[in-house]
């Protein structure tokens, strides 16, 4: 390995509408850094303003405190890019960042797996076993981790494959520091800190916790991070070069925070200065206007019941379609290119590339994943009021469009003599002949392309007034079930119900027809009472009962389960932030007692079976439908 060193010098933008006011302010500045007069572009003009060069760790320092002095008055940009990020974009913007099959050097691939007491009652964080690569390190703790640094200095790895890596990292590092070992998990002994935090996203609290990211390789914890779940290592290493974001970080991102650092790469590559605080307000409209502005996607109805020969048509990445097709950019009016619509258009034919490939190759399925998750949440961050490049008026513009796209859809559906059972935001679901003549027609009235997905048969749940959900259905396609809003697919479901759900579906994933269905109730029964049993005369363990739940705060007015599982965990000294998610086993629904998994020793047996019966539900509705 080998060291490079660059002379860089950081700088921001200042624009002051009447810079004569600030005349102190600006000779004093020109004091201590250099200032120079320039002019730079926004996404909205170019602007006379000056540029301020300073340290890295002054940028935000200096540009609050010009805040501050000006009373807000000052508009700032590139004062908060990460410096990784700003630097290689300036001096080493990447070519063939939207090649699906870039060839990246050989990786020296390990994984490692720790087995060890963690924070729970009476333990010491200690370390009982490692893997590597499937083979077992044993002994004293001191003998593991020298075993561990041994292993690393001589395969010298380039990416570690780690589950819980974010937690045991930390507890790694201090022991080996306590023994003296030299572990070299960090190339240079050098460690980066993220810090934990909660954050409200989409309307719930979330929770990323802290992270130690070794400096020279790639540390990924394989069993919590969403990224590499959805797209795999391929995923993550796409992501971290569309954004030129280190890929330890690209992995611990969320997708929102991967298509904001897309469109801040974008945007520096392109020589557009990037604001620290948005300030595009919203136009002030009546309450009538507003309201027919932000009435968000269309969702038509279904009627409850089973259907045969079902087809769902899905818009390809249809909100970022709509973006690129119609021109939306915050600073566009007049039909001419725009910032947004401009970048998202590489990313877009990216994704319709690879999921074409991904019907011949599933290797392409991560990269694909994490394509459709960028591009979900680049629609939702137009709506973000903190977002840099966002502005509510093109959030409402795409779901207005999104809008009349389904509308003109379900016409043309009509009009060829399909039965609507069900549509909603960018799916319709179908029955009728002449399916390809359907899609093609779609795709050249809307100009969006259209997936089609075959379903033998489909059932669409219903709500306690009977009415039909408009989320939870679950149907056999050509593949195999898919399902949606049961509970199998809820994160809150016990693993013993999510169990019996699983088995019952097994079983209706090989029947192609609702005589079929019929002709295996007996045997579904079956499964269902089995469960029943065991969960009534208590013979199941009851980890298999634990419910996950994420909690939105640390204090609870009301009586609940969460505020009697918080309460237990403080017993134990288990420090819990907003966001993070908690898991108990209900030992008395009434008074809400709740005991932590790993000492529950019973289970309010009625309570159970109720949410058994409740799952149940929603699968026996198969045979009264």
């Amino acid at each position: 390995m080998r060291k490079i060193e660059f002379d860089y010098e950081p700088y921001f933008y200042l624009y002051l509408s009447d810079p004569h006011s600030f005349a102190d302010m600006i000779e004093a500045l020109e004091t201590r850094f250099r200032v120079e007069e320039c002019v730079f572009s926004s996404i909205y003009r170019e602007m006379e303003g000056f540029k301020i060069y300073c340290r890295f760790d002054e940028l935000r320092e200096i540009a609050e405190k010009i805040e501050l002095q000006t009373r807000f008055k000052a508009e700032l940009y590139n004062v908060d890019i990460r410096a990784d990020q700003r630097f290689l974009a300036e001096r080493f913007p990447l070519n063939d960042r939207f090649n699906p099959d870039f060839k990246y050097p050989e990786l020296e691939i390990i994984e490692i797996g720790v087995k060890g007491e963690r924070s729970y009652p009476s333990a010491k964080n200690s370390i009982v076993e490692i893997r590597l690569n499937g083979e077992r390190l044993c002994g004293s703790e001191r003998e593991i981790l020298h075993g561990l640094s041994e292993y690393i200095q001589i395969v010298n790895p380039d990416v570690i494959l780690f589950p819980d890596a974010d937690y045991w990292m930390d507890i790694i590092l201090k022991k080996t520091r306590k023994f003296d070992i030299d572990l070299k998990i960090s190339r240079n002994g050098r460690y980066r800190r993220l810090s934990s935090k909660s954050y409200f996203s989409y309307g719930r609290t979330m929770y990323r916790p802290s992270a130690c990211i070794p400096a020279g390789r790639i540390l990924i914890d394989t069993e919590n991070s969403f990224n590499y779940r959805e797209g795999g290592l391929r995923g993550v290493l796409l992501a971290s070069r569309l954004t030129s974001v280190s890929t330890n970080y690209a992995v611990r991102f969320t997708p929102g925070t991967l298509i904001s650092a897309y469109e801040v790469y974008e945007a520096l590559i392109r020589g557009i200065a990037v604001p620290l605080r948005k300030r595009d307000a919203e136009n002030l409209r009546t309450f009538e206007e507003l309201k027919m502005a932000d009435r968000g996607g269309m969702i038509f109805q279904p009627e409850p019941g089973i259907y045969e020969d079902v087809y769902q048509l899905d818009f390809t990445s249809m909100y970022p379609a709509i973006i690129v097709k119609h021109n939306l950019s915050p600073e566009c009016s007049d039909g001419e290119g725009g910032f947004l619509s401009e970048i998202l258009e590489p990313l877009l034919r990216l994704r319709i590339e690879v999921k074409r490939k991904k019907k011949d190759n599933p290797e392409y399925s991560g990269i694909d994943s994490i394509l459709k998750w960028m591009l979900v949440t680049c629609f939702g961050y137009t709506g973000y009021r903190n977002a840099r490049f966002g502005r509510i008026e093109v959030h409402e513009s795409i779901t207005r469009i999104g809008r009349e796209i389904l509308l003109r859809t379900k016409e043309i559906a009509e009009s060829m003599g399909f039965e609507i059972l069900h549509g909603i935001v960018d799916c319709l679901w179908v029955k009728g002949d002449k399916i390809e003549e359907f899609r093609k027609r779609v795709e050249e009235e809307t100009g969006l392309l259209v997936d089609i997905d075959h379903y033998h048969w489909i059932v669409f749940l219903p709500m306690s007034d009977k009415s039909g959900t408009y989320n939870s259905y679950y149907g056999r396609l050509d593949g195999g079930v898919k399902v949606r809003g049961i509970a199998a697919r809820r994160r809150d479901t016990p693993e013993y119900i999510k169990r019996m759900q699983q088995e019952i579906l097994e079983e209706l994933s090989r029947v192609e027809s609702i005589d079929e269905i019929h002709g295996i109730r007996k045997k579904i029964i079956e499964i269902y009472m089995n469960y029943r049993e065991k969960l009534r005369w208590g013979e199941i363990d009851p980890q298999l009962l634990a419910i996950n739940r994420r909690i939105s705060k640390l204090r609870y007015s009301r009586r609940c389960a969460e505020r009697s599982a918080i309460k237990e965990y403080r017993k134990y000294k288990i420090r819990l932030s907003p966001g993070v998610d908690i898991s108990f086993v209900v030992t008395d629904a009434k008074k809400w007692k709740v005991a932590l998994p790993w000492n529950s020793t019973d289970y309010d047996r009625g309570y159970y079976l109720k949410l058994l019966e409740k799952a149940w539900n929603e699968l026996s509705y198969i045979f009264n439908s």
